[in-house]
């Protein structure tokens, strides 16, 4: 692995920055999770597009820009360094594209990856259902075939869909075979919201926020043009869009050295006119900034692999725990700087890593729990028995 950067990698970076600093909004917006900060962020979404880093990695003929792996960590980490608005089409740009990239036919790729890069169709996952959270294999909602007019009619209910309140479409897997083993028989569909029989609830958050949401699935028809990778060929698919997830896409190394950084910096500004010194929260903030710099090179290594036809695999599991228990760590420590300041609403900073922290939390949940992805480790990476 080399750790240093071309001239035009270094020449796409300043562009990046450049475009940032011209372009990021001054003040911040409500979160993508709320009604009206959706509507704010996928103007923005819109924004990133327009100017060519919307999908920085993707085919210019799909909206991107024909960058490399290495370029798109570069234009994450200024990204983050600016303050950038979330993005909340990240299901679709970071997880269900990789997946129709792999497996998806070329009809599909030309007929959803350009409204997807230019957010005229927000994603949503559609993986948890109750009862079969982490257990992805565990689901029960069910997909037959339409005899009369082909295609399938879909029956169910998932859950705990990010932003599905306000999204589009939503992608996710459904038996097609009840009798086949438990990581057989499952095919993965991709459904708008819009169709009949589809029903959208929302479910409160810890932190006020509204975009979580039920979704209810009453013999809603899919046509056979939008099953990913063929019919009871979904768990091998399902598992292309979990090793994004929780590998290489979804949470880049850009957002932790962001917020080391950040927290350094709130350090400093405690620490720096002759406060005493708390030695163990000094050691903290240093462990943070150690660990996200350690994930930032383990991730430049992962490019590496990708890049010469190696993939992450079930090593995918490691890499999720790793960033999900630094990133509450990251904020658990600004916390315990901030003190009782934590508390208040009215500074915008600590409220800012009170949001931050309340986040966090679900990092060991989503994409997994970790104690499944540390069965996983153990299992298939490590290689020991099944107790």
């Amino acid at each position: 692995m080399d750790l240093a950067y071309t001239a035009a990698e270094e020449a796409f970076r300043a562009e990046a920055r450049a475009w940032l600093e011209a372009n990021v909004p001054r003040e911040p917006w409500p979160s993508g999770d709320t009604r009206e900060g959706f509507a704010l962020h996928r103007t923005w979404e819109k924004r990133l597009h327009a100017a060519g880093f919307a999908a920085v990695a993707w085919p210019k003929k799909y909206g991107g820009r024909d960058a490399s792996l290495v370029e798109w960590l570069m234009f994450e980490e200024e990204y983050y360094r600016a303050g950038a608005p979330q993005r909340i089409a990240q299901n679709g740009i970071f997880l269900l594209a990789p997946t129709l990239f792999e497996f998806g036919t070329d009809e599909q790729k030309d007929r959803l990856l350009p409204r997807m890069a230019a957010a005229d169709d927000v994603w949503a996952q559609a993986w948890s259902e109750p009862g079969a959270g982490s257990d992805l294999a565990g689901i029960r909602s069910r997909a037959t075939r339409d005899a009369a007019g082909g295609g399938f009619r879909l029956s169910g209910q998932k859950t705990w869909c990010t932003r599905g309140a306000f999204c589009d479409w939503v992608f996710g897997l459904f038996r097609t075979d009840p009798a086949a083993e438990r990581h057989k028989g499952l095919t993965y569909f991709m459904v708008p919201l819009s169709a009949p029989g589809v029903t959208v609830r929302g479910v409160g958050r810890l932190d006020g926020d509204e975009g979580f949401a039920e979704v209810f699935f009453d013999d809603v028809w899919v046509p056979d043009a939008d099953v990913i990778g063929g019919v009871h060929q979904g768990w091998d698919v399902a598992m292309a869009t979990t090793g994004s997830e929780r590998g290489l896409t979804l949470r880049s190394p850009g957002r932790f050295t962001a917020a080391a950084e950040r927290l350094v910096a709130l350090y400093r500004s405690i620490h720096g006119q002759g406060t005493p010194v708390d030695t163990r929260v000094r050691d903290a903030v240093a462990r943070a900034w150690i660990e996200a710099e350690q994930y930032r090179i383990f991730t430049l290594q992962t490019v590496t692999d990708v890049r010469d036809g190696r993939g992450l695999g079930a090593a995918s599991s490691v890499n999720k725990i790793f960033w999900s228990e630094l990133d509450v760590r990251l904020h658990e420590t600004a916390l315990d700087l901030l003190g009782e300041r934590a508390e208040l609403d009215d500074d915008a900073e600590a409220a800012g890593w009170m949001k931050g922290f309340e986040f966090a939390l679900a990092g060991p949940i989503y994409a997994g729990t970790n104690e499944i992805q540390r069965n996983i480790v153990a299992e298939r990476v490590l290689g020991l028995p099944r107790k």
